[in-house]
Order: C-alpha cells, then structure tokens, then sequence
C-alpha cells in the first residue's frame, strides 16, 4: 500500500491534488491511500506515526505552523519520507535544500498536471518503485494480475482463492499446492503466515497477538510456532515496501 499525505489549510487544492494523485496513481496501476490534513498542527501530532507516508505534499504558507516547520519535524524523525512543497512562491530554495525536499508544486501553474506527473515520476525513480504483474490461468480465465493488488491467497485443500483489490475485493480460484505460490512470491514480499495463508506484506496493517491485521481490516490468524518469524519478516518488509 502506498501512502500520501496532503497537508494543505485550501480546501479546493487539497482535493484538486487528490484528484490529480489519484489518477495518476490509478494508470500506473499501484494500490494507495491518500490522508489529508488542513494544518501543519494536525500533522505534527502523528509524531513517529508520519513514517507510515512514502510522501508528504506540504503547503509552505499555512498558519500558524507553516510548511518549513512542518518539514522540519518530519525531517526529525525520518530522512526516508519524501517531501514535496505546494507554493505560490518560488523563493525557498534554501529550505528545501536544507530539508531534502524532492520538488517544488507551484500553485496556479498552467501545467500544474503534468508537473504532479513528473514529481511522481522522480519520487518513483528514486525509491526504484516499479509494479509487478503475474498471469495466473485462474478457473474463471487468464488474467495479468499486478501483485500490488494481491492481498493474500488462501489455500483450501487444492484449490486456492486469491484476494485481489479491484474496484471491490474480487476472489479467483485455481487448481495448485500453495508451496507453489510461496515458492513463487516470496520475493516479491509475500509471508506464509500459516499453512494456508500467503500474505503480501504491502497490505499488512499490523501483526498482534498471533494474528495478521490487513489493511482492509481482515484478521488471518497465525500459529504460535510460526509468530515470531513471521513477526520478523514483517518488520523486515516493512523497510522495503
């Protein structure tokens, strides 16, 4: 799952941007979620907790605690998150240079669209972010499925049913072991959380108490022998993805 944050006090370019986000995000075909935040306060009080954003697009002129205050608590507790300024001015250079930030957005442009594309395109070429598609000849037909979108494959008996966001969850099935499949996706981040479960760790929200938490709130249970091992490949993930 990839997240943004959008940390703007203008409502109609907070959602102009989402807008914007999300179609690009929708044609390359990558599985995201988008929070946005009408004060650079509301932002400072997740704390550690920003980590869990791959980008943050700041507004530089908010009130009382700005886009360069803002930056700079989020620079404080992590050099990984990529910040990118929203502005109508183009005089903060030495800022950005001071805190990393990826791109400058500069309100009002013409081709503000295609400069949304290109500062994704970067952040992309930076993480070395690229989806990956599988076909997989499922009892209802062959399909290209991208494994951004594979939330986890169960195994009953022979037959396995793989979890699949599209506009709503769908359910494949196919004929195969899933030794298979774990054989095949564990380089792509999936975790056998149980005999018969393949998860990919993309969508795991949390692993508590002997049981996975996905992202879209589905509990999968985990056997005590397997916990900590699990536990560790997912903290092991979670750096890379």
């Amino acid at each position: 799952m990839f997240k943004i944050a959008i940390c703007d006090d203008e409502s109609f370019l907070t959602e102009e941007l989402r807008e914007l986000l999300s179609s690009y995000m929708m044609e390359k075909d990558v599985v995201f979620e988008i929070d946005t935040y009408s004060s650079g306060e509301a932002l400072i009080e997740l704390g550690i907790e920003v980590v869990r954003y791959n980008i943050v697009f700041l507004d530089i002129n908010m009130e009382k605690v700005d886009g360069i205050k803002t930056a700079e608590m989020i620079r404080k507790v992590s050099r990984e998150v990529f910040i990118v300024f929203v502005t109508a001015y183009v005089d903060y250079s030495l800022e950005g240079y001071r805190l990393d930030v990826v791109r400058y957005l500069l309100k009002g442009n013409a081709n503000f669209q295609s400069k949304v594309n290109e500062c994704m395109d970067a952040i992309f070429d930076k993480m070395n972010y690229s989806v990956v598609k599988r076909e997989f000849d499922f009892k209802e037909g062959r399909k290209d499925i991208s494994l951004e979108r594979l939330l986890y494959i169960e195994s009953k008996l022979h037959l396995l049913e793989f979890h699949i966001m599209e506009d709503t969850e769908t359910v494949y099935t196919m004929y195969e072991t899933l030794n298979v499949l774990d054989d095949m996706l564990s380089e792509n981040g999936f975790i056998r959380t149980h005999q018969s479960y393949l998860v990919n760790a993309k969508h795991i929200k949390n692993v508590v108490r002997c049981k996975v938490i996905l992202t879209n709130g589905v509990e999968l249970s985990i056997p005590k022998a397997r916990y900590t091992e699990v536990k560790k490949k997912f903290i092991a993930c979670r750096g890379e993805v």
